[in-house]
């Protein structure tokens, strides 16, 4: 667990009535909404631990469905965030999950819309703050606090020194960096949190490196909104 300041630990301007299973369940809806893009049509989540025993008296089933409608933390709708899903068309369903978890507080997110999907794994730990574990079944580290660069792409020799050429190129300053493949030579998955968000050249020029199949600038931090 990471925490860089005093107000970290003390947590968010928030609807509670907790950090833990309320202002950090809405941040992990929120960064799954802002992975795939888009308001979801149908969100499929699963509770462990905590979370499934006691989310409903905190409010965590509403604070993760109003993350998914893009809601922060202190927006004063999160409560009503189930009947404002019914009213915007998306289904949402809950069950518990069973088995090993990556915390107590753990959710699991199945996203679906015009044929996109997306998985994501997100744990609660504590203060407001989350961190993504999981996304579509790579193992990731990203913390929301910085906006990251999440580039899928060929596990081939020499791709993460051509993507880091390009961010000394641009003079962006690498946070943290985390790196999963499905097999040698298959699939991977590179996310690096950057200190400040990319220039507008960077996403495109690492988009057009050979190898590469899709990029996404992960950015909780923006006030941007994605068209629903």
């Amino acid at each position: 667990m990471r925490f860089k300041d005093v107000f970290s630990i003390i947590g968010p301007a928030m609807v509670g009535p907790s950090s833990s299973h309320t202002a950090g369940a809405a941040r992990i809806g929120r960064a799954a909404r802002r992975l795939f893009g888009r308001q979801p049509e149908s969100a499929e989540i699963v509770l462990y631990g905590s979370f499934a025993a006691t989310g409903s008296g905190h409010g965590t089933d509403s604070a993760i469905v109003g993350g998914l409608l893009d809601m922060d933390t202190d927006d004063p709708r999160l409560p009503s965030a189930l009947d404002l899903a019914r009213s915007a068309g998306m289904h949402v369903s809950f069950r518990q999950g069973t088995g090993l978890a990556p915390h107590p507080n753990t959710a699991k997110l199945l996203l679906t819309a015009e044929g996109s999907r997306l998985t994501m794994t997100g744990i609660s730990i504590g203060g407001g703050n989350m961190e993504v574990a999981e996304l579509n079944g790579f193992r990731v580290n990203m913390t929301g606090l910085y906006p990251a660069l999440v580039i899928l792409h060929q596990d081939i020799p020499g791709m993460i020194a051509e993507v880091t050429q390009l961010l000394q190129r641009e003079r962006e300053n690498i946070g943290s960096m985390t790196l999963d493949r499905r097999s040698r030579s298959g699939e991977a998955l590179m996310v690096l949190e950057l200190d400040t968000p990319p220039s507008g050249a960077l996403v495109p020029a690492i988009a057009a490196l050979p190898g590469i199949r899709d990029i996404t600038l992960f950015d909780m931090v923006s006030s941007r909104r994605e068209d629903s």
